[in-house]
């Protein structure tokens, strides 16, 4: 038996979810915007508490480690570690890319998935996972255009999700075969359930001391403009 606490903040969503093996027993989230830390540990307590669930009856913290938004993958991850360094458990993570699938074969079978998350500007997070949920296109951020997207519309009957299906579709939709679209495919804590429980019995942990997030790419703001 292992009581496995999976979460997810790579977007705008503040999730949690509490797992006995892959079985899940108690979940809270919000999608409120950039509210992690102020949400994200009341959200923890909450779960355990609904489960019945001691802290020091966890065998591990599971955690989406991107790619999305740079404050959520710190806020989550930082609790994570604190976590795993306190109760003396694994870290496991998932790839958020793949939650945002295994959401969507909950649902439906597709032979292959495609996730698109907004990067801002003409670029996107992508991957492409075969119906196993195996990475075959590994994640990256792709710069779209008529050339690019040869990379991710190369197999067919592939369901493209996530929020950045709309200004990737008009490319796509010229170059898959039998391609299904779902922009709202959020990556969600409740459905890490199998995916960090596989990882917990194959003991793939990660180092919690220097382990850092997917980003994908660097972070960047715009400069500040001086008032004369």
């Amino acid at each position: 038996m292992a009581f496995i606490l999976n979460i997810e903040t790579s977007s705008t969503l503040c999730s949690v979810a509490l797992f006995n093996n892959a079985n899940l027993l108690s979940f809270k989230e919000a999608d409120n915007g950039y509210t992690h830390a102020e949400n994200l540990h009341v959200f923890i307590n909450d779960v355990m508490q609904e489960a019945g669930c001691l802290m020091s009856n966890l065998s591990a913290i599971a955690i989406g480690s991107g790619p999305g938004s740079y404050t959520g993958l710190r806020i989550g991850l930082s609790s994570a570690k604190g976590l795993c360094f306190a109760l003396n458990i694994p870290l496991i993570s998932v790839n958020s890319l793949q939650i945002m699938c295994a959401g969507i074969k909950v649902i439906q079978n597709y032979q292959h998935y495609c996730p698109l998350i907004d990067a801002r500007r003409m670029e996107v997070y992508t991957a492409v996972f075969d119906n196993e949920l195996k990475e075959i296109i590994n994640s990256q951020a792709l710069i779209l255009n008529s050339e690019s997207v040869k990379l991710i519309t190369q197999f067919s009957s592939t369901c493209f999700i996530g929020n950045g299906v709309p200004k990737s579709q008009q490319w796509i939709i010229n170059e898959a075969k039998n391609a299904k679209f779902i922009e709202n495919a959020p990556s969600s804590a409740k459905q890490m359930g199998f995916l960090s429980y596989q990882k917990y019995l194959k003991n793939e942990f990660q180092n919690v001391l220097t382990f850092e997030p997917n980003y994908l790419k660097e972070f960047y703001t715009t400069a500040k403009i001086k008032l004369q």
